[in-house]
């Protein structure tokens, strides 16, 4: 693997982000991510899955750089399809996931941690959707999976302002389970993991299954209509200023084009 790591011990699976600086989803991470899945689920030895980010990150967002090379919108709808298939197969996975979120999860990175059945976070970490200071939209599914979360005011304020909310609050808020200093958090959510590691497999699974029965039609509908979306926006002129004004560390100058 070239942008993760992973391991088991204890029933527990661990994977692990690395791709530096900020662990950024790109195509080829994603692709890992799935193969490892493909792994884990065929082990039965493992019941458990817990997933990090190596260094400072749990995951900073989407490789904006890559969405330079994407030719099309319909390319980039393509993208948006293939990472809310990953992450909806995340959700419906028939052994738990728990995401230890630190430093910060934010666009694809929060994608990421909602799509896992459990968040554990550090109390400072910095959670957010801030594609809108880019001139794009979220396309992984954070459209249709915030909203549930926390509902659709807050939802809107934090994709409208592009500004992040901190892991107490995302746990006040009903995004995260509970908050820890950071020196904690793996520990504990490893601690969690060996404590649903002892239950039925087969309880477990039904259980996942039951859960995503709260997904409805529209939720479907919601994420086909975002990958879309996604392509449009990035056809516009404010998505190109907003990606060359990101990777030139400037302000974007919208027009609304």
């Amino acid at each position: 693997m070239e942008y993760l790591n992973w391991s088991s011990e204890d029933k527990v699976a661990t994977i692990t982000l690395d791709r530096p600086p900020a662990n950024a989803l790109s195509s080829g991470l994603l692709r890992e991510l799935s193969s490892v899945l493909d792994e884990i689920e065929s082990n039965s030895e493992i019941r458990v899955i817990v997933i990090h980010g190596h260094g400072r990150f749990f995951s900073a967002g989407a490789d904006i750089k890559e969405f330079t090379t994407v030719q099309s919108s319909g390319d980039f709808a393509s993208l948006g399809k293939f990472g809310q298939d990953l992450f909806d197969r995340m959700e419906k996975f028939p052994k738990p996931i728990i995401a230890a979120i630190h430093g910060a999860a934010l666009g694809g990175g929060l994608e990421l941690a909602m799509a896992c059945h459990i968040r554990y976070v550090t109390e400072n970490a910095k959670l957010g959707l801030p594609e809108l200071q880019l001139g794009l939209i979220p396309g992984f599914a954070g459209t249709q999976r915030l909203p549930k979360y926390i509902g659709a005011a807050r939802a809107a304020e934090m994709m409208f302002t592009s500004e992040p909310i901190t892991g107490l609050q995302a746990v006040q808020f009903g995004l995260a389970n509970s908050a820890y200093p950071e020196a904690e958090i793996l520990e504990q959510a490893y601690q969690l993991a060996k404590k649903i590691a002892k239950k039925s497999p087969v309880a477990i699974k039904a259980a996942i299954e039951l859960l995503n029965y709260g997904k409805t039609k529209e939720f479907y509908e919601g994420t086909a209509r975002e990958a879309q979306l996604f392509g449009e926006v990035f056809a516009s002129e404010d998505a190109k200023e907003g990606i060359s004004a990101f990777i030139e560390k400037r302000e974007p100058n919208f027009k609304g084009a």
